[in-house]
């Protein structure tokens, strides 16, 4: 089974924990059997090989997801990168074309596109399996999967079949709705649009050649910020004569609010969290260092990171983003492909950073014009390489850099160390790349 995967968005709606780096899918906070936590992108690719273990899944991201997804699920992930955000019908030709001229997958096979952050169990990626059999098939040139509506939501459009069937024909489809329209559409049989949709390889490519004119995967990647920003529901979907739809009728949330999050959370907190008696639907969510206490609150939701603290009652949070937009912060927490870093400080002339190493990983070799950095180590065990100079650290040792230096480090065990960078404008663009010879 071929999937691609449609990780995209800055997920604001869900602040503190998410921003422009950190998408919501990688927000760990659902408990997994061992007692760890774990995202939404590692929960869907690991119900995907739970179902199909030889399932070919490549994800469609852009640059800035790229360290986050190697360092939850791995380097060896098949990613499909876009050079900038072009929405969803690029995305998903470009990602196409990947599979086609870079991975070796013939035209006349099936691929399943969804997207990367639905709620679901295993029964949904039976049903992908299924749509995927389906397009294997060719009976129609698109698959869709339809989603049981289990409220008359504005939220979605609606796809519309011709009977009631688990398969059927699609007869229309209709844009996001008010209330009142939703539920008309749902008396006539209309099912939740979720954006999953299956096809011959070869279909997805020759739409793509008509419409972009393009030669290959490389042509393509090329002239990729020049393609026209339409999602693939416009460009294809609505012109297709040739669509059936299968019903899906298990569990699907897209959980893109706080209060749709909170409801998927197994447990009412996740952190140094105390709750009391008095409360009541209330969820904690706290990445700081710091215990947080709540008392006598009600339908709330409250979640603390190293970006801000929200407090919201949980139907007022859907309105979270403008408010959001507002807020011109540095970002204070990223994961990176090697490991991750927490911004404990920021000055005018000085900002000081804890970064943790994974195990058998390292930094690229790198310089920065503007800025000295003093790397202090405080758990584990490493090497440093400083112009071409090779040593062994350890806890307490402590390493200096003067700008123009080139320099990295690698993580024997779990590495920790406290950098701080010293300069007078610095910026995460000041930073040159280097070849190292190891």
């Amino acid at each position: 089974m071929n999937i691609i995967l449609l990780s995209g968005g800055s997920g604001k709606r869900l602040w503190p924990l998410s921003n422009d780096i950190r998408s919501k899918q990688f927000i760990k906070i659902f408990r997994t059997p061992d007692g760890n936590y774990e995202s939404m992108v590692q929960r869907v690719y690991r119900q995907i090989l739970s179902v199909d273990p030889d399932a070919t899944v490549t994800i469609a991201t852009s640059k800035s997801q790229i360290s986050a997804l190697h360092n939850q699920l791995g380097e060896q992930i098949d990613i499909s990168v876009e050079p900038c955000r072009r929405d969803t019908f690029p995305a998903i030709v470009l990602a196409a074309a990947y599979l086609h001229d870079e991975k070796g997958v013939q035209e006349e096979e099936a691929v399943v596109i969804c997207p990367v952050d639905p709620y679901v169990n295993e029964d949904y990626f039976e049903a992908i399996r299924e749509l995927w059999t389906l397009a294997q098939q060719g009976e129609a040139n698109l698959t869709l999967m339809g989603i049981d509506p289990t409220y008359p939501s504005e939220k979605y459009g609606y796809i519309m079949p011709v009977d009631q069937n688990k398969r059927s024909r699609v007869s229309g489809f209709k844009e996001k709705p008010d209330a009142a329209t939703a539920q008309k559409y749902i008396d006539d049989g209309g099912l939740w649009n979720g954006g999953v949709f299956a096809c011959r390889l070869r279909y997805v490519l020759d739409r793509a050649r008509k419409l972009l004119n393009y030669t290959d995967y490389k042509d393509l990647y090329e002239r990729y910020e020049t393609l026209p920003k339409i999602s693939f529901d416009y460009a294809v979907v609505e012109h297709e004569p040739d669509i059936e739809v299968l019903r899906f009728g298990g569990q699907w949330k897209d959980l893109g609010t706080w209060n749709t999050l909170s409801e998927a959370m197994g447990e009412a907190s996740v952190g140094d969290v105390r709750i009391d008696d008095t409360c009541t639907n209330v969820h904690v969510i706290n990445e700081l260092g710091v215990p947080i206490l709540a008392m006598g609150l009600k339908d709330a939701v409250v979640s603390a990171s190293p970006e801000g603290i929200l407090v919201a009652d949980k139907a007022q949070s859907s309105y979270i983003k403008p408010y959001v937009d507002a807020i011109d912060r540095q970002v204070m927490f990223a994961e990176k492909s090697w490991g991750s870093y927490l911004v404990l400080d920021v000055e005018e002339n000085s900002m000081t950073v804890k970064v943790t190493l994974n195990p058998g990983h390292r930094m690229n070799y790198h310089s920065h014009d503007h800025r000295d950095e003093v790397w202090t180590v405080v758990s584990g065990t490493g090497r440093t390489i400083v112009d071409g100079m090779e040593q062994p650290v350890r806890v307490g040792d402590v390493i200096t850099m003067a700008a123009g230096c080139r320099h990295t480090v690698i993580a024997e065990t779990k590495l920790q160390m406290i950098e701080v960078q010293l300069g007078r404008n610095i910026s995460a663009a000041d930073k040159h790349k280097y070849e190292l010879n190891e």
